[in-house]
């Protein structure tokens, strides 16, 4: 496992763990790309539609050659207050930040001196900017916008909402370690659940198209392939750094089936996993022998690696979307689909997957389970309606044509 770059340098290029590179956290550095990956994938999708006629563009009038404001300079100061203060902070309590530096960046911790500085810095810079690029007679434009034109917003409203979800599901399904640790809770990198991510930053999403007046059903349809893909991605992450979302216990032998393929793939103990503590119930870690490298731990026992099996599965359902997005005529009903098929890859993927159980009407559902359930539902209750709704168009359209032969 690499719970950072350096120990995936080390096995690249053969550098020593534990360098300055462990500062670069393995999921992060992964979820960050997941963000990235999605953002080009919907601003693709978003323009083609664009293209097609699915979007009427809004106008928006800028002034250009002003000097910078009041809100730029205080806003882009208390930047600058943060990066220098959290920077040198770092910089003070450097073992600590290499090795947990989520217990820093999303804490009060800073040093003032350090943000002070930076405020100074960054204010100085957005006032002298803003004096660069003023005009002695200020111009006013007019310019069109289209949904893609505001794929940045659209973004950061994902990524905002969707970490927010994730972690406060996960809280949830962890309640008990939250309420012992609460700090510690919110404060982690690890513990998100990922359809608690969707819900919210699905909200908010569509809070931000509502505000915008963005039509719902084709730009559902341009995140449906987007959202697919960067979970795909964000699973790399998992496996890679070994954060914990691995499957059940797996005693039995490889599969004659699988006999070509690497043993990881069918059970695996997730050696220098991010965790790196005995607590790993109910599969616990134990030392690896003759490692002195700061991430030592492994399982004791193999488990199935179910991020893996969950890359392939979002990798079929992004070839699936990818190749029905131009042949669907009805609007929104890749959208539907879509939800459809996360609902039954999760239902299934949790079947192994070692998670918390909850009772519900005499039932024993993981909450990923339950909310696969309300998904599968809304996803076919949206594939009839769209295809009904279709059809009596198709009608409506046809009886039209007769009326007027």
């Amino acid at each position: 496992m690499y719970p950072d770059l350096s120990y995936l340098f080390h096995d690249l290029i053969g550098t020593q763990p534990d360098n300055w590179l462990s500062m670069l956290k393995t999921f992060g550095f992964f979820l960050a790309i997941a963000f990235i990956v999605s953002a080009m994938v919907f601003h693709r999708e978003l323009k083609r539609k664009a293209r097609g006629g699915h979007y009427q563009p809004s106008t928006v009038t800028v002034t250009l050659g002003l000097p910078a404001s009041m809100g730029e300079i205080v806003s882009n100061a208390f930047v600058g207050l943060i990066l220098g203060g959290k920077g040198l902070y770092a910089y003070h309590n450097y073992s600590t930040f290499r090795h947990d530096p989520a217990s820093i960046i999303l804490s009060l911790k800073l040093d003032w001196i350090g943000g002070i500085i930076g405020a100074v810095v960054l204010a100085g810079i957005t006032y002298w900017d803003g004096q660069r690029r003023k005009l002695d007679k200020p111009e006013v434009k007019t310019l069109s916008v289209y949904p893609h034109d505001r794929i940045s917003e659209l973004t950061v409203a994902a990524a905002v909402g969707g970490i927010l979800g994730a972690k406060i599901f996960d809280l949830f399904d962890n309640w008990e370690s939250f309420l012992q640790d609460p700090i510690g809770a919110l404060t982690s990198g690890g513990g998100l659940a990922f359809l608690g991510g969707l819900m919210l930053g699905f909200v908010a999403v569509v809070g931000y198209m509502w505000k915008h007046k963005i039509p719902f059903l084709p730009t559902a349809d341009a995140v449906a392939p987007a959202l697919t893909i960067g979970y795909g991605v964000g699973r790399i992450g998992c496996q890679l750094a070994g954060d914990g979302d691995w499957g059940i216990l797996n005693p039995a032998p490889k599969p004659g089936w699988m006999s070509f393929l690497p043993d990881w793939m069918w059970a695996y103990r997730f050696p220098h996993n991010v965790l790196n503590t005995e607590n790993t119930e109910p599969i616990h870690s134990i030392p690896i022998d003759g490692s002195n490298w700061d991430y030592n731990m492994q399982l004791a026992e193999p488990v199935y690696p179910t991020p893996f099996y969950e890359i392939i599965m979002m990798s079929v359902v992004f070839a699936i979307l990818w190749s029905m997005r131009k042949r669907l005529k009805v609007t929104g009903m890749l959208f539907f689909i879509y939800l459809g098929l996360i609902a039954i890859e999760r239902f299934l993927i949790e079947k192994i997957r070692v998670n918390v159980v909850h009772d519900v009407l005499g039932m024993k559902l993981t909450q990923a389970e339950i909310i696969s359930l309300v998904l599968f539902l809304v996803g076919i209750t949206g594939i009839v309606v769209l295809w009904q709704r279709s059809k009596r168009k198709e009608a409506a359209e046809g009886s039209q044509d007769r009326s007027k032969g």
